[in-house]
């Protein structure tokens, strides 16, 4: 996450104020003030000067008697804080390769690119493991790459390995292909025997991408 324009032990304060909006979507004050420690005014100080420079918004939420609740959640203009990866760099090299090698050129190169993060992958994650053990191998991996990756447990062996941020979000949306080798990649990391399904996606709206991962029938 980038610093920005704060310091010291005010942006620490707001990095984590940032990061669990990032993390976990809309919050109320009151839940932020709780886990991080300190006062509900300190925390709405914070989001207050956070809002004044378009990084987070709030909505009211009712929940039935009672004034409704305030809730923060970040806008796209939070993205700044985050690994971006080079953004303008990766677009142009992108836009170069595509008119360079050509649409099958690029599907060449992005296989390739996929044989490299399965053979890495496999690497790390071992194999004698659960289902479950496995996507948290993976999901640390990722989250060293900046993908900011946790897993939540499912019934029926079912797990979901969530990613809370794309470091190479600009990429992807000049370049499909980068998306669409990542279930195979995933799969074939975690064995034949597994389904990989994409439940949230990023580039559709959502805040994060979901992958819904169980054994196949």
């Amino acid at each position: 996450m980038k610093n920005g324009k704060y310091k010291g032990s005010q942006w620490e304060t707001r990095r984590e104020i940032l990061g669990k909006l990032k993390m976990r979507g809309a919050l109320p004050s009151s839940t932020m003030a709780e886990e991080l420690g300190i006062s509900s005014m300190a925390v709405r100080q914070h989001l207050q000067d956070l809002q004044n420079e378009g990084d987070v918004l709030s909505s009211d939420v009712s929940g039935g008697k009672g004034r409704p609740t305030k809730y923060w959640e970040l806008t796209d203009h939070a993205s700044r804080h985050f690994t971006d990866s080079h953004r303008d760099l990766i677009l142009d090299l992108l836009e170069n390769m595509k008119h360079s090698l050509g649409p099958e050129g690029m599907d060449r190169l992005l296989e390739k690119r996929g044989e490299g993060q399965i053979e890495t992958y496999k690497a790390r994650v071992d194999p004698l493991t659960s289902l479950l053990a496995k996507v948290e191998g993976l999901a640390r991996i990722r989250s060293e790459e900046g993908y900011m990756a946790e897993v939540q447990a499912g019934g029926d062996d079912t797990c979901y390995l969530i990613e809370n941020h794309c470091p190479i979000c600009a990429a992807a949306e000049s370049c499909a292909g980068l998306c669409a080798t990542e279930l195979e990649v995933f799969r074939k990391t975690l064995g034949d025997e597994v389904k990989v399904e994409r439940t949230e996606y990023l580039l559709n709206d959502s805040r994060r991408c979901v992958y819904r991962i169980r054994p196949s029938p």
